[in-house]
């Protein structure tokens, strides 16, 4: 019985699919104007857990994931580039489709554009001014008013009164209240602009998801989900705009993913404390980064550090370690799969609002049993060890060669250490153990482990 945790309600609730033939699942993608950040590999990494689960669960799932491709800082970062926008938008879509690919993410079912929904925007735009809902201001604007839609706050529990209070005391005259926000905005000269009932200009921000998930999920549909920084005013003016253009529920569960902490500070180029994907991995693989995330829940906040990536790394090799070496048939792994408990319980932490680090806790359970019986039933621990691969691609990991896993990010090539090793056997049988110890030591100054068991010796990296 799948549960998530609804944002909406503020509690975990037993998931109803609309339809249970197919789920509709948006969530809010990146701003190209820069390369992928630890923020949105978390957004990236655990909705990609989260959509691999409700693969399992339902026949089909079409996942939604947007780009942003118009905004102002998109325009301001292709001025200051001196370059077209375009090109800025497409170099970094490709970036973060790299960035994507090493972190072991499937690809959505859509990803649209922003750009190539402006006619969905129009046709919302002209829905909420036609219903008395939005109004353009003395600039040429479009903007919605806020006090029009009476559950205004309901995702994130803000009381539009408070709001007013906070509100800047320099109220824009163009805007008829200060809380109401922008859906098109008038083109500034040498922007890029778009032909529209109410002259040319662009969207905002806001209008682009609620236009392109309509689009390509319905008026109604299951999940909506991103960052938590999104929660407010994001997707609380999506609401606003959706059910407001439609007249009925917008979406049913809405999920929001934890921020990042950098050595417990909130990352922030401000603070000089912002990694970017591809940065951290000229020092960690993909996989490893991929672990590092599903450790925490994704609703807790994740504490980025280098100790903590070294312990994800460190974890993620104890459990290749345990799969090495191993085969075995489908038919055994569907043997033991039903002889333990181990698949049922992974499954039941999943259901629990995607508790990735019970589901790991339970793939270490299964690994330790897979050590204890590697010498005592050498077909049990392979039928096992396929088991655990299997396990562990329900969370995207473990599905690398277990050999090339742990030997990636060695300089000396395979020849060369294996040279290594046989010159250490002939000492070993010689009983020289001065130069065989001199060559595990040599090897281990480069960060290759030596592992001697029932006569063979096999390697891997530190």
């Amino acid at each position: 019985m799948l549960k998530i945790y609804n944002t909406l309600s503020k509690k975990k609730e037993i998931f109803q699919a609309i339809n249970p033939e197919k789920i509709g699942m948006y969530v809010c993608g990146m701003t190209v104007y820069d390369y992928c950040h630890m923020g949105h590999a978390r957004v990236l990494v655990m909705f990609d857990v989260i959509t691999r689960h409700l693969r399992r669960h339902f026949p089909q799932v079409e996942y939604v994931r947007n780009i942003t491709d118009i905004d102002d800082k998109i325009i301001q970062r292709a001025i200051e580039n001196k370059e077209d926008i375009y090109a800025l938008t497409n170099r970094f879509i490709k970036a973060m489709h790299e960035d994507e690919r090493a972190l072991g993410i499937l690809p959505p079912n859509a990803e649209p554009r922003a750009t190539d929904a402006i006619d969905q925007m129009f046709y919302m735009i002209k829905t909420l001014i036609d219903k008395g809902i939005a109004y353009q201001g003395k600039n040429g604007d479009v903007y919605y008013s806020v006090r029009k839609f009476k559950d205004y706050g309901k995702l994130s529990g803000k009381n539009i009164d408070d709001l007013e209070a906070g509100a800047r005391i320099d109220i824009e005259e163009n805007k008829k209240d200060p809380l109401d926000f922008v859906l098109w905005k008038m083109a500034k000269a040498d922007e890029p602009s778009w032909e529209s009932p109410w002259g040319n200009g662009r969207p905002g921000w806001h209008i682009e998801c609620s236009a392109m998930s309509c689009t390509h999920l319905g008026k109604h549909f299951d999940i909506h989900g991103g960052g938590m920084d999104l929660a407010f005013p994001h997707h609380e003016n999506e609401i606003a705009q959706s059910e407001g253009a439609n007249d009925c529920a917008f979406v049913n569960t809405w999920m929001h993913v934890g921020f990042v902490n950098i050595n417990n500070e909130k990352m922030s180029k401000s603070l000089n404390n912002f990694f970017t994907i591809r940065g951290v991995l000229e020092n960690y693989d993909g996989e490893s980064l991929r672990y590092f995330i599903i450790s925490s829940h994704y609703r807790s906040p994740l504490n980025f550090s280098n100790e903590n990536l070294d312990n994800a790394k460190a974890s993620l090799m104890r459990l290749y370690t345990a799969i090495r070496g191993l085969y075995a048939s489908e038919s055994a792994t569907e043997e033991v799969s039903q002889r333990f408990d181990f698949e049922a319980r992974m499954t039941q932490a999943l259901d629990d609002d995607f508790n990735t680090p019970i589901a790991l806790s339970v793939l270490f359970e299964l690994a330790k049993l897979i050590n204890t019986e590697r010498e005592k039933d050498k077909d049990l621990a392979n039928a096992l060890g396929q088991l655990l691969k299997k396990l562990g691609g329900f969370i995207g990991i473990l599905q690398m060669d277990a050999d090339a896993f742990l030997k990636q990010g060695v300089t000396l090539s395979d020849e060369d250490i294996e040279a290594k090793i046989t010159q250490r056997n002939e000492a070993r049988l010689n009983k020289d153990f001065t130069t065989s110890d001199q060559i595990r030591d040599e090897l281990a100054d480069l960060d290759i482990i030596l592992e001697d068991s029932a006569g063979v010796t096999t390697w891997r990296r530190k």
